[in-house]
């Protein structure tokens, strides 16, 4: 019934546990999960956990406040899109939260990192998993420089935790990207967050955990896993009026539309 759409079950909290997470998902109805990539040296445990369930998948990528990592060359991604179950490119975009010294000039290895993303998921026809943080209005422009203007040649995506604005929000409607809303729509503080979900569009909504972090009211403080995305939907549905089944159909189905390899 619910699908975690973004997922990190080879952390290490959450690796050790796999076989009681995976027996939780199954008593809460979580049928589905996407384990998210955050670097090349990592890339083989995401996707051998992909290829050893018949219900998880992965994506192919280098999270953009990974800095001292192996740097992906555009042949890396292009090769790592292809491989069996893979069936996104990310999680990729900007990330200006923690500059400390650095100034957002300072960042343009980050910026050069996230076009090499977008191309290859436009040459792949996979999808992108945007992450954005204190950065929007970059993250939007090199999209749009890039092609992804909701064209019918768009590789298309969803942004992923999202904590940004309405116009945010707005503007990546726009381009034709989904949203997925964590745990932190459950947080008391996160009122704008519940106001977007009252007026966006259910058709394009995805739910997460991003997990192990953000575990939702009333887990937060705890390691998150996605046994607990329900909870994301349960706020959702109080908020827009429907039933949290019906919530985690409507996602789930939005989830096979945008990660059109899901079912091969």
């Amino acid at each position: 019934m619910y699908t975690d759409s973004h997922c990190h079950l080879n952390f290490p909290q959450l690796q050790a546990h796999l076989a009681e997470i995976r027996r939780n998902m199954d008593t809460a109805g979580v049928s589905r999960a996407l384990l998210i990539s955050t670097r090349l040296e990592t890339f083989e445990d995401v996707h051998g956990m992909a290829m050893a369930y018949d219900n998880f998948w992965c994506t192919a990528g280098v999270h953009p406040d990974e800095d001292q990592v192996q740097e992906p060359t555009l042949d890396d991604l292009l090769r790592l899109g292809q491989r069996p179950k893979v069936v996104g490119i990310g999680e990729t975009g900007l990330d200006y939260y923690r500059l400390g010294e650095r100034s957002v000039a300072d960042m343009e290895w980050q910026r050069q990192r996230f076009r090499l993303h977008i191309r290859a998921a436009r040459q792949l026809h996979l999808p992108l998993v945007i992450h954005t943080r204190s950065a929007s209005a970059d993250t939007l422009a090199i999209l749009k420089e890039e092609g992804e203007d909701g064209s019918g040649g768009s590789a298309g995506g969803v942004f992923h935790c999202f904590t940004e604005t309405a116009e945010v929000a707005k503007a990546a409607l726009d381009l034709g990207f989904y949203i997925s809303f964590s745990g932190i729509l459950t947080f008391k503080n996160a009122s704008d967050l519940r106001d977007i979900v009252t007026w966006m569009p259910l058709d394009r909504m995805l739910i997460e955990t991003d997990s192990p972090y953000l575990a939702p009211a009333p887990h937060r403080g705890k390691v998150n896993d996605p046994s607990l995305v329900p909870w994301v939907a349960r706020q959702i549905a109080s908020l827009r009026q429907l039933e949290d089944h019906e919530v985690g159909t409507m996602t789930s189905a939005n989830f096979n539309l945008l990660f059109k390899g899901v079912l091969n």
